[in-house]
């Protein structure tokens, strides 16, 4: 069983682990373009919190504020959901760039 691992461990080469740690790296890029757009998310979340604000005296403006609370609480659960995406793309990636490498103790 050792000899067929060290045949696996030699195998990889400089250009895999490179590969693999372009790969993670990719990934990582994802991850941030995932996180600037929940800062944008953000943003447009404080503007409607700003119109929300606003005093709305007829019936329709108060409907038309009640239906911006609605977005908004939208916008907060896209928001944790790009956020956990982005989370688990950022753990992903320490995979993806060690992927090429042998496991540690032998297995």
């Amino acid at each position: 069983m050792s000899a067929s691992i060290t045949v696996m461990s030699a195998g990889i080469t400089a250009a895999d682990a490179a590969a693999c740690s372009s790969r993670g790296f990719e990934v990582q890029l994802l991850a941030g373009r995932m996180e600037a757009c929940a800062e944008q998310v953000d943003a447009v979340q404080a503007r409607l919190s700003q119109l929300q604000l606003m005093d709305w005296q007829s019936p329709a403006g108060q409907a038309y504020r009640s239906r911006l609370r609605g977005h908004a609480i939208a916008l907060a659960g896209a928001r944790e959901g790009v956020l956990a995406a982005a989370l688990a793309l950022r753990r992903h990636s320490v995979n993806v760039a060690g992927a090429a490498l042998p496991a540690s103790g032998g297995y």
